[in-house]
């Protein structure tokens, strides 16, 4: 008998291919016999590292190139962190399943001396490409300057150990599943910095009309990441945000209840609209939107208006 194949597309980076063999490993659990073949694809967002990712523009920076391979046909399935992965998926492509979420927030790593967020001196230079931490940490700390940093975590985290900033901020999840949790400082309440939408939570992405894989892939789908994954979605679809915009929200399951914190936030910090919802999980799309627009109704529009130059 000759062993099922399996192909999943993943991106090159060390974080990629760790979330990628994990979901091999959870696939080879299930049956042994596969034959699985990682498929290493290099994005837009990979290729440009000399620009902030707000400037390139466009949605699906990380995922376009492996979204063509899989309807071509050249792999099965992809793995994703769900914050990289656009509101609005290819014809024919369907996020199959949502895995369990680790730490969903952002994790503070400073350099020597400082103990904490609240511990940086006046002016501290902090590094990070994430507008959604830039609009948060300006709101707090005005007097904070702020270093684009883009490059895989090995590189962010060498920069700072080498005095390059003060303290840089990346999301908890990454760090801890590279094995560098000992690294981290603080990690940042949600009140001090709402996580992106999907932080922490790996996607698996398939083909729509692949019966075998999506029936595998039930299998490894977690029901309350995916509901709190889904209500995030739902808001940063209706305020027709990409990846890299100053919008933040962060679900939770709480004795049944969903409750969905979100916000928009002005690039100098000075306007900061929050606002949260609460109900029922199995109305997760219609509490995300809800939020979107109560928020909307607050004003932000206008900030991301400002922010897309319309």
């Amino acid at each position: 008998m000759t062993k099922r194949k399996i192909v999943i597309a993943t991106r090159g980076s060390k974080l990629a291919l760790w979330q990628a063999e994990w979901i091999k490993s959870l696939l080879l659990g299930i049956n042994p016999d596969f034959d699985i073949e990682l498929n290493k694809i290099k994005t837009t967002g990979d290729k440009i590292l000399d620009v902030p990712l707000a400037q390139v523009g466009g949605k699906g920076l990380f995922v376009k190139e492996i979204e063509e391979a899989m309807l071509r046909g050249e792999a099965d399935l992809a793995v994703h962190s769900m914050k990289d992965v656009p509101t609005d998926l290819p014809e024919g492509l369907h996020l199959s399943a949502i895995t369990k979420r680790e730490d969903p927030r952002d994790a503070f790593i400073a350099g020597k001396g400082i103990k904490s967020f609240s511990d940086l001196p006046r002016g501290a230079n902090i590094g990070t490409s994430s507008l959604r931490r830039i609009c948060q940490l300006l709101n707090l700390r005005p007097d904070l300057k702020i270093t684009q940093l883009r490059g895989n975590v090995d590189t962010r985290l060498r920069k700072v150990a080498e005095g390059e900033f003060d303290a840089i901020i990346l999301a908890a999840a990454g760090v801890k599943r590279l094995g560098f949790a000992d690294r981290i400082t603080e990690k940042l309440p949600v009140d001090v910095s709402l996580p992106a939408i999907g932080q922490g939570a790996v996607g698996i992405e398939c083909r729509v009309d692949d019966v075998f894989i999506n029936d595998l892939l039930k299998e490894l789908n977690h029901e309350e990441t995916s509901v709190c994954v889904r209500a995030e979605r739902a808001f940063l679809k209706r305020l027709e945000g990409g990846c890299q915009v100053p919008i933040a929200a962060y679900a939770k399951l709480d004795n049944s209840k969903l409750i969905i914190e979100g916000l928009v936030g002005s690039l100098d910090g000075k306007t900061l609209i929050k606002a949260g919802i609460e109900g029922k999980p199995e109305e997760a799309e219609t509490l995300g939107i809800a939020l979107a627009e109560k928020l909307l109704s607050k004003g932000a529009k206008e900030i991301l208006d400002e922010v897309y130059g319309h």
